[in-house]
């Protein structure tokens, strides 16, 4: 397998409506998959700057002058585009979630499939690992992550047998982990239950929840009129977040009216209904079956 197969590619470029002479934003380049597609579509004059933090990404990187790549987590797109004296932009995407190649090298421990140290970090210049955050993290700290981030039922009871443990052994592999949490996973569809614990630790080691909205609250106000923003999300928290922030420009959803009854948002939506992976493109790359891509276009700053 390659790097990375972007997911919803057409869907999510056609979405951007792009002017071959426009600025566009890529804020999760990775294999470089969609902002490959993007500069097929753009003309001599036009912009894509692209942003990742994986240093692996940075191999990817065409060779193509009209090609801006920022190595920065994407919670800092306005202070980038202001440094590159970019002041408005035509289109904006995001991929979010975890790349394929993350998941298959091991070493960074992203699986449970294989043993391996608990990193997880999305960028290797964090000193903030998934390893640290089980070992240090207080009790009430981890029963917030797995609730909130894992939407795991028994966060109390697994939040407390990692307390436990550690006391014992410094939780410091992926099959450390798995020898703790061993009484709690199900016997039917274990990998969903083991797929739950990694993405709270993951979300909260990369603060992604965090810097997601952060980064959503900065798009109206890089983008001109007309703009287009396209996001693909992989699981519910991200989802949430996005559909709120499209249909009422806040990330809580909260709808407010005119005089006249007219909601009062900077975007209108693009695709009423969310756009799912085709079965064929499923059958094809099956981490593409719980991608969601929601549409918005600004209609004022």
């Amino acid at each position: 397998m390659g790097y990375h197969k972007p997911v919803l590619l057409h869907e999510s470029i056609d979405g951007l409506y792009i002017k071959p002479e426009g600025s566009y934003v890529d804020l999760t380049f990775g294999g470089g998959g969609h902002s490959r597609e993007v500069l097929k579509k753009l003309g001599k004059n036009g912009r894509l700057v692209a942003f990742d933090q994986d240093q692996d990404t940075f191999a990817n990187i065409p060779d193509d002058k009209r090609l801006i790549f920022v190595k920065a987590n994407f919670r800092y797109l306005k202070h980038y585009l202001r440094y590159h004296a970019i002041d408005k932009v035509d289109g904006i995407l995001a991929d979010l979630g975890i790349s394929s190649h993350q998941i298959d090298q091991p070493e960074r421990g992203f699986s449970f499939k294989t043993d391996a140290e608990l990193d997880m970090r999305m960028d290797m210049r964090s000193e903030r690992t998934a390893s640290r955050l089980l070992n240090e993290s207080s009790g009430e700290e981890l029963v917030r992550i797995f609730k909130s981030y894992g939407e795991l039922p028994n966060a109390v009871a697994l939040s407390a047998a990692i307390v436990h443990a550690r006391e014992v052994a410094a939780i410091e592999t992926t099959e450390d982990l798995e020898k703790v949490l061993k009484r709690f996973i199900p016997r039917q569809q274990p990998s969903k239950f083991l797929a739950r614990v990694y993405q709270a630790l993951r979300i909260e080691v990369n603060r992604e929840i965090e810097a997601l909205g952060e980064m959503l609250l900065q798009t109206a106000g890089c983008m001109s009129s007309g703009g287009r923003l396209a996001v693909i999300t992989y699981h519910s928290l991200e989802d949430r977040i996005v559909k709120n922030y499209m249909r009422s420009g806040n990330l809580e959803g909260k709808i407010e009216k005119d005089f006249y009854g007219n909601i009062q948002s900077p975007w209108r939506l693009v695709n009423r209904s969310v756009i799912t992976p085709s079965e064929e493109e499923i059958t094809g790359n099956n981490r593409a079956r719980s991608a969601k891509l929601r549409i918005a276009e600004l209609i004022g700053s």
